[in-house]
């Protein structure tokens, strides 16, 4: 059973959350798909050893490990063409300002409220846009992972330790 790109958006959610109690059905509220989609996210990355299933959490430094270095390879960035929509990677809140970038390289997830306009960049999952505006907690870290998977070494180099920053502080 091979790893979708919403089991680690639920990954992230997890890692990251503030609730330490949790269940499948405000898991799925929270992340705009259903509870069985939850369900098996988890039921995934506990059979990737993503997610401790005794302790009801993910392993934080196979999850580090494998965001850091596996998902850009795992689930490449889909480049579209300029969009209205969500900024993500260096444009994201997380990152802006921290970096030197080219006005012409503004990523979003695309989105009919988005404010702002840049290349498209495909969320892991479809509910990403709209999910983010209400957990900018979330935003950070699938914003901070977007960096990692189309950013060039300066610009992971930077996500990757703000990303391991987040995870660890999350513990």
């Amino acid at each position: 059973m091979n790893l979708l790109p919403q089991d680690v958006v639920v990954m992230v959610k997890l890692a990251v959350s503030t609730q330490p109690e949790w269940t499948f059905n405000s898991m799925a509220h929270e992340l705009g798909m259903s509870p069985s989609m939850a369900h098996s996210a988890v039921k995934r990355a506990s059979l990737a050893r993503l997610y401790d299933p005794n302790q009801r959490m993910p392993r934080r430094k196979a999850l580090e490990e494998f965001l850091i270095h596996g998902v850009k390879y795992a689930f490449p960035p889909r480049l579209g063409s300029a969009t209205r929509g969500v900024l993500t990677a260096w444009a994201s809140p997380s990152l802006r300002g921290k970096l030197v970038q080219d006005e012409g390289e503004v990523y979003v997830w695309p989105h009919p409220k988005g404010e702002h306009r840049g290349i498209e960049l495909s969320p892991l999952y479809k509910s990403v846009p709209e999910i983010v505006l209400k957990d900018h907690v979330l935003y950070a870290a699938l914003s901070l992972l977007d960096a990692v998977r189309i950013g060039r070494a300066r610009e992971q180099a930077l996500a990757e330790e703000l990303l391991r920053d987040m995870l660890g502080h999350a513990a």
